[in-house]
């Protein structure tokens, strides 16, 4: 019955839509830029609002961001036919496509995907679960060990995401933890950690937005008052040591030590890692690839940001391209990787080859969803969303000066997990939160600060449409709804927390009282939540 009233509204939406593209009125020559007459309104937000309702209710990914995509482009166009169609394929789906930044990214995911797929070919993967397995002897091990390599591997987000599930899926999956909660370790140890990390991309963008101010100092002034980030860590540390999970990860969990790793029938990634394994593979297969990775990532990283040319190591990175440094590095890691698997014997250079396609294909899913992803924010930036909720912010500020870190908290939670990014969330509030506070508290500017950065994090972490989660997923080879849907309810009880701990810094401004208190807190929410659980029926 409910999947019938979800094909319903699924199809009266696309009916709808089809009905207002063919009432459509003729097209208006002129060669004005154009610009909507719901731009910087309310309903500049509506599109990706559209898209994760639907998603969130019918489960169905792709079609759900299409239909945001659609009703981004009508609103854009004034529901103009001809415009909305080369609105949707052009500054649309094409734009999201050659845009570098874009394309970088997808170069590093194809790349990782190879790279993944040849591992387990040479039998690396299979052999460091034996490896693991020896030393790993408990399912909290598992998830201790994911937690660790996650804050281990803190330069970059995306490289994080499928590193991590790379590694350590062979681990999880002898211990029984479900592929939703493998993709929420890694996600809780991507962005997070890399927030409160000073040498990390994060770090980079965020300098980069903050004029007149020294971005570095600022950032690492503000980690103490990222509550979000901070309390994630004590939300891991608090459920794997008491192997406690409530919502739908209960469920996923508990199936999962029964054998069924997915719980739904939805696993597009199934089988995916142990086609073609050798037998004779060795730890040193698998450790061998991720170092050179990491330092090759690194490296590509710091090089776009002029080491080689006299940089020091800290302002390279400050300075650096992370799109082109991983794609760079990635490439260059992969060209090491096939000559090492061929001179090793791991791999005949044939096997290497057929490898490519390989990897391309186990990452269509996430490149399908991420084209998605970037076509909607695309969507969402025609329509002007950023500043509709930039003059909101703006509007308030005077008048809620005390509350400002909590407000901007929750519109940055908002503002990522509607736009999917939580980069361009900052880039947007970040200025706006140094003009409102640069003369009047130099405290409450480094709160303010930490806010944005915080409900950027938080917003994007839970945010269907977001790159990261997305990304997290493909590193958990697990399906992507499944991860959304269990991982909501974990980063809500963590945004919960951390909101309330930025109303309190507003009256307290000594971080060594707010942040233990902040700490203790979240420990009583999670403590009271699991005497819940307890209470009631399995």
């Amino acid at each position: 019955m409910f999947t019938g009233k979800k094909k319903i509204l699924t199809c009266v939406l696309l009916i709808i839509i089809l009905a207002a593209l063919v009432t459509s009125h003729a097209f208006a020559a002129g060669g004005a830029e154009h610009v909507s007459g719901m731009y910087g309104t309310f309903w500049s937000l509506i599109p990706p609002v559209i898209a994760i309702t639907l998603a969130l209710i019918t489960k169905e990914v792709y079609s759900s961001l299409f239909i945001g995509i659609v009703a981004g482009a009508l609103f854009y166009s004034d529901f103009n036919l001809e415009m909305t169609l080369n609105t949707i394929l052009v500054d649309g789906f094409t734009a999201s496509l050659s845009d570098p930044w874009n394309v970088g990214i997808l170069i590093f995911l194809v790349v990782l995907g190879i790279t993944v797929v040849l591992m387990n070919r040479a039998g690396g993967s299979s052999a460091y679960g034996s490896w693991a397995r020896k030393r790993i002897k408990s399912k909290r091990g598992a998830a201790f060990a994911t937690f660790a390599l996650g804050i281990i591997i803190f330069v970059d987000d995306y490289f994080n995401c499928l590193t991590v599930g790379s590694v350590m899926r062979p681990v999880t999956d002898k211990f029984g933890i479900s592929r939703a909660k493998l993709a929420y370790l890694i996600d809780a140890t991507a962005a997070p950690i890399c927030m409160i990390a000073p040498v990390s991309s994060w770090a980079a963008a965020v300098s980069g937005v903050v004029e007149g101010y020294n971005g570095i100092d600022l950032f690492i002034r503000a980690i103490p008052y990222n509550f979000y980030s901070l309390l994630t860590i004590v939300m891991i540390v608090f459920i794997s040591a008491k192997r406690f999970d409530y919502g739908p990860m209960a469920i996923h969990e508990r199936n999962a030590e029964k054998g069924d790793l997915y719980t739904t029938s939805a696993r597009p990634y199934a089988g995916i890692s142990e086609t073609g394994a050798s037998a004779k593979g060795k730890v040193i297969d698998l450790v061998f690839p991720i170092i050179v990775l990491v330092v090759c990532c690194i490296g590509g990283m710091v090089y776009t940001g002029g080491l080689f040319s006299g940089t020091g190591f800290i302002d390279s990175f400050a300075d650096c391209d992370p799109s082109v440094g991983l794609s760079m590095g990635s490439v260059i890691a992969l060209i090491i990787i096939v000559i090492y698997m061929v001179a090793g014997g791991a791999l005949k250079f044939k096997e290497c080859a057929e490898a490519i396609p390989d990897g391309f294909k186990a990452m269509v899913p996430a490149i399908l969803i991420l084209t998605f992803a970037w076509t909607l924010s695309g969507m969402t930036g025609l329509l002007g969303g950023a500043d509709y909720v930039a003059g909101l912010v703006e509007a308030g500020a005077e008048n809620l000066k005390n509350f400002l870190p909590a407000i901007v908290f929750i519109i940055a939670c908002f503002l990522a997990f509607a736009t999917g990014t939580s980069w361009g969330t900052f880039g947007i509030l970040i200025p706006i939160v140094v003009k409102v506070f640069a003369n009047i508290d130099p405290t409450l500017l480094i709160i303010g600060i930490s806010a944005c950065l915080a409900g950027a994090v938080c917003g994007d972490h839970c945010s269907p449409i977001s790159d990261t989660t997305i990304m997290s997923s493909s590193g958990a080879q697990c399906d992507h709804m499944n991860h959304v849907l269990t991982q909501l309810p974990y980063t809500l009880t963590v945004a919960f927390v951390s909101f309330a701990a930025y109303i309190i810094t507003a009256f307290v401004n000594t971080i060594w009282i707010v942040l233990p208190v902040a700490v203790v807190l979240m420990i009583l929410v999670l403590f009271g939540i699991s005497i819940v659980r307890k209470k009631k029926p399995a």
